[in-house]
């Protein structure tokens, strides 16, 4: 293998595991038909809004989620077309897991 390839396969996995976590994941979800608050993702999914925020800050440093300040309030949203994609596809093939589970 050539540098250039472990390199990607580096920067691949990075991606990876930035999406990798469970609470990660349900924000995306949330983020994902557009903007909302800190407090609006943490009340949906059901976690302190200082986890949300810690978590929101990792997809933000990933360059995943962009963020917009009003007066107290911080709204994120999903900005990299790239994980919206990776979600969709993630989402179609647990869903035909979870189809061919049930039949």
């Amino acid at each position: 293998m050539t540098k250039h390839l472990h390199q990607l396969a580096a920067r691949d996995s990075d991606f990876l595991k930035v999406l990798a976590g469970r609470t990660r994941i349900l924000l995306l979800w949330e983020l994902y038909e557009g903007e909302k608050s800190v407090g609006d993702v943490a009340k949906a999914i059901n976690i302190q809004e200082t986890a949300a925020s810690q978590q929101l800050g990792i997809l933000k440093a990933a360059g995943l989620v962009s963020t917009r300040r009003e007066g107290q309030r911080i709204y994120y949203s999903l900005v990299n077309e790239d994980a919206r994609q990776l979600l969709t596809a993630v989402r179609e093939v647990t869903m035909k897991t979870e189809v061919g589970a049930v039949e």
